[in-house]
């Protein structure tokens, strides 16, 4: 729990705290540098900590927190990566499709409610109808595709927002993500309760509610801090190349670019010596630098959904009515039985 806690608070406060030296917002300071990556680092550390620990108490013949066996394949380690991994993506999208619909369009959250409807019925839907492919492809083969679907719907979101609404287009696109989102849902917390006796159903929902958790926290952050970041960088670059005067510059505070609605920007600029052209020109600025920024972090995200089909190729070859005698499944039944055989 000390350790979830320390990660998420790490990277929740990235932005406000700073990514490596530390900003005014930060509590405290390590020598100038910002206490929030050094967060995630021990938080990583408490994580390894803790199941040297566990391995300790099962050497010990002493009963863990965490059942071990729930992770003790290349499969079940493989399917919790990828569990984690298609767990944060979700989040990530349910930050910057927001951040699109009402800071980039203008639009309201009631808009951003229905805007989303199709997305989330994806999800439902495609959480419902996969079982049915179970019996018919492998958890290898349904990952794989999921995953791919995900990244070709993030990346035409990154191709297609404009700073004019194309509801069908963005709509069809979020569709795709919703429906490998779903699928992906299902099918691996599928395999993480067949990989396991029902001796470990507690376990194995105790490991899940832990993955979610940290995943939720994971995926909006990260999203949070990307999607800041590129947008400071390319406020700062298209400054550089802008008309804009440096004494008008200092009159606005470029440490802590956010996301903001042109009109908070025209407010903002009323407050200082800019004249009509120039906060045309710097609400030009904003527009582009938003726009760039958030089709960069729908590619990261398309990205990473890629890198994910390295776990997803670690994930069981074969369907539930062929599982072969060496698999991690049928070698804990064989010491589940044994062991009650001896009790």
């Amino acid at each position: 729990a000390v350790a979830i806690i320390m990660i998420s608070l790490g990277f929740n406060n990235l932005n406000a705290w700073g990514l490596m030296l530390a900003r005014p917002a930060a509590p405290f300071t390590l020598g100038g540098l910002s206490p929030a990556p050094f967060m995630i680092i021990l938080g990583i550390v408490f994580i390894q900590g803790f199941f040297a620990w566990s391995h300790r108490r099962v050497a010990k013949k002493k009963t863990p927190l965490l059942a071990l066996e729930v992770l003790d394949s290349p499969a079940e380690r493989a399917n919790i990566a990828a569990f984690l991994v298609i767990g944060a993506l979700g989040p990530a999208v349910n930050f910057l499709i927001p951040l699109y619909i009402q800071i980039v369009q203008n639009r309201t959250s009631l808009f951003t409610a229905v805007a989303v409807v199709p997305y989330t019925l994806a999800i439902a839907a495609a959480a419902v109808l996969i079982v049915r492919l179970f019996g018919r492809l492998s958890p290898r083969q349904i990952a794989v595709a999921a995953f791919i679907l995900v990244a070709i719907g993030l990346t035409m979101l990154a191709i297609t927002v404009r700073n004019e609404w194309t509801t069908p287009v963005v709509i069809f696109s979020l569709i795709l993500v919703g429906l490998g989102e779903g699928s992906l849902l299902t099918l691996l917390f599928n395999v993480m309760v067949s990989a396991s006796p029902k001796e470990l159903a507690g376990d194995v929902g105790a490991l899940r509610g832990v993955a979610n958790n940290l995943s939720t926290a994971l995926g909006t952050a990260f999203a949070g801090v990307a999607a800041v970041v590129l947008l400071s960088l390319f406020v700062t670059s298209s400054l550089a190349q802008s008309s804009i005067p440096d004494s008008l510059k200092g009159q606005v505070n470029l440490d802590n670019v956010n996301f903001i609605t042109n009109d908070q920007l025209e407010t903002v600029l009323a407050e200082t010596t800019a004249t009509p052209e120039q906060v045309a020109e710097a609400v030009r600025i904003n527009e582009g630098a938003r726009l760039r920024a958030l089709k960069a972090s729908f590619l990261i995200l398309a990205a990473i959904s890629l890198l994910a089909l390295v776990p997803a190729m670690g994930l069981p070859s074969y369907v539930p009515g062929e599982i072969p005698s060496g698999s991690p499944p049928a070698k804990r039944k064989q010491r589940v039985d044994k062991v009650a055989k001896h009790a």
